[in-house]
């Protein structure tokens, strides 16, 4: 091989790829898949020929012409590969599930709860405070009431999680409806470190209730079901983690009245 071939070969080596997309942003409507295709080409090193469509006539007309459902589409050396998550396939990414098990709300409920207890008991004692019961308190509290936040965000969706396990909403559904507020309660005087005479009981009692309901239904029913802990429409498995969050309801209620005593 000569050194012509030899430069003229890395030349062609270092140009660019190139892609081509087209992709739909109207006054009414950005396409988010559209955007996230165009970035993601970018930072992949392709040279992009970005074509929005800016009607919906020319997104009609684009879609007959090419015989594709739907936008964006993207071609990479003239050969198309289709929309946002057909590009990710192409490069080798994850694609998200919108039906897949997940725990990833849990995480992001208790990590934020984690962190506003934190947060309050450093600008309440400094960093003294951090290690000590009241931060966990803070932090139970928080948890307590981010999940029934979750839960009232939708309540008809939880209502219908709620009621496929636990055995008091079976009975009498309207506790499906009460059980958010009564979870708030408890996670706001728990904040609050005030009312315990109210508090613990109301915690000890639906947390008994959800912990035998769990149990129950997983670990004696074995059922698959999603967990409602969360919210309705959740991709959360109910288990492990629906049966922590009870136990640690009364956990709760026990600590409180016995730091009383």
């Amino acid at each position: 091989m000569t050194a012509t071939t030899g430069m003229m070969r890395g030349a062609a080596a270092e140009q660019p790829r190139r892609a081509v997309i087209y992709r739909m942003m109207t006054p009414q409507h950005i396409c988010p898949s559209g955007l996230k295709a165009l970035d993601l080409l970018r930072r992949n090193g392709f040279e992009v020929e970005d074509h929005p469509l800016r009607t919906r006539e020319e997104t009609d007309a684009f879609k007959a012409r090419h015989g594709v459902p739907t936008t964006p589409q993207v071609w990479i050396g003239g050969e198309r590969i289709g929309g946002h998550d057909d590009l990710r396939r192409h490069l080798g990414l994850k694609v998200h599930d919108p039906k897949a098990l997940t725990y990833t709300p849990v995480i992001a409920i208790f990590g934020m709860a984690a962190a506003l207890a934190f947060a309050v008991a450093w600008g309440v004692g400094g960093a003294a405070a951090l290690a000590t019961a009241y931060t966990l308190q803070l932090f139970l509290g928080f948890a307590t009431a981010l999940l029934a936040l979750q839960k009232l965000r939708d309540v008809e969706g939880f209502v219908n999680g709620f009621l496929g396990y636990d055995l008091l909403a079976r009975r009498v559904p309207r506790y499906a409806r009460v059980y958010p507020w009564a979870e708030a309660l408890v996670g706001l005087l728990m904040v609050a470190n005030a009312a315990v005479w109210l508090m613990a009981p109301v915690a000890l009692v639906i947390g008994t209730i959800g912990a035998v309901s769990v149990f129950k239904a997983v670990y004696v029913d074995r059922r698959e079901l999603k967990c409602a802990c969360v919210g309705g429409q959740s991709n959360v498995p109910l288990g492990f983690v629906s049966l922590t969050e009870n136990l640690v309801m009364i956990g709760m209620a026990v600590w409180m009245v016995a730091r009383m005593m």
